[in-house]
């Protein structure tokens, strides 16, 4: 007598069928897009740190410089790059995730799921990221070149950029030249963030929330979120910071034609590891931890319910 595969996508009490996963995009779309665009003025800041660090030596003195020198837009610089890119990256990102961690859980049975979450969680964020990272490419690379050109050297518009970096491909490698160094930089990024988030939830309702999950409120489970995301981001940071900041070196006119080892090695690895690391880490905490609070509450009112659980 046959026994019925076990099947991730039903094991729980929402099916995870093509709506569920098209919701799940959605909500990445809004959780990356807005969250990073709202945050430009640091991410200008934090770039330039990173390609000019004899300049900008700290975020306030770093913004200070910017509003100084270029005027109040300029903090703004990129934030619509910004915006398409990471909720083109979002949408891959949490909505592929989903997607093969059920594959991923299927494929090596439940048991072997419940032995081994935290590889298929790595995994799965992992894949996910892989192509995330292919649609965000183009328009980083549109960003990072608006954000750190000398004022006057570059346009700062969108599409007169986007047009300058096309004319100019065998200069800029557009529209997939810092891929590599985009993939070093973001999958270990986001395996840290989606395995960390994953324990973290887990140990809170294990821990410290230890009625079952749906007698908290919705308010309660989304600050589990909140809190679990922003502990997620500053492990992220740290892990991923080397890699941010050669992809910020890569735009310097200084660096043309240099392998990203040159690049390294000039720049200094110590550098590469603590330059901008401080307004990182709090960039980065705070975006991650509202990136899931926004998941999960756009989850939450799609009826998907949000994250975790013992």
């Amino acid at each position: 007598m046959s026994t019925k595969k076990w099947d991730s996508r039903y094991a729980g009490a929402i099916p995870h069928d093509g709506s569920y996963y098209a919701k799940c995009m959605l909500g990445g779309v809004l959780a990356c897009g807005l969250t990073h665009a709202a945050i430009t003025p640091l991410d200008v800041t934090k770039c330039n740190m990173q390609v000019n660090p004899q300049k900008y030596k700290g975020l306030i003195s770093g913004l200070r410089t910017i509003l100084a020198e270029e005027g109040a837009l300029a903090v703004w610089k990129g934030w619509f790059p910004t915006l398409l890119g990471y909720s083109a990256q979002g949408m891959f990102k949490y909505g592929l995730y989903e997607v093969f961690k059920d594959q991923y859980a299927t494929m090596v049975g439940e048991e072997n799921f419940k032995n081994n979450k935290g590889l298929i969680w790595c995994a799965a964020s992992a894949s996910a990221e892989f192509f995330a990272d292919i649609a965000l490419c183009p328009l980083e690379m549109v960003k990072v070149k608006v954000q750190t050109s000398v004022p006057g050297t570059f346009p700062t518009g969108f599409f007169p950029a986007l047009s300058a970096m096309g004319a100019n491909r065998a200069e800029t490698k557009f529209p997939f030249g810092s891929l590599v160094p985009l993939w070093s930089r973001q999958i270990p990024y986001t395996v840290a963030k989606f395995y960390f988030f994953e324990k973290i939830v887990e140990l809170f309702y294990r821990h410290v929330f230890t009625a079952p999950k749906e007698s908290y409120s919705k308010g309660t489970q989304l600050g589990v979120t909140f809190a679990s995301g922003y502990s997620a981001g500053v492990i992220c940071a740290i892990v991923s910071h080397p890699a941010d900041s050669l992809v910020s070196l890569l735009s310097k006119p200084a660096n043309k034609g240099k392998s990203l080892g040159t690049i390294a090695s000039e720049f200094g690895y110590l550098n590469l590891a603590t330059k901008g690391l401080g307004t990182r880490v709090v960039m980065i905490g705070t975006l991650t931890g509202l990136q899931w609070w926004i998941y999960d509450t756009f989850k939450s009112v799609m009826g998907l319910g949000t994250s975790g659980g013992k």
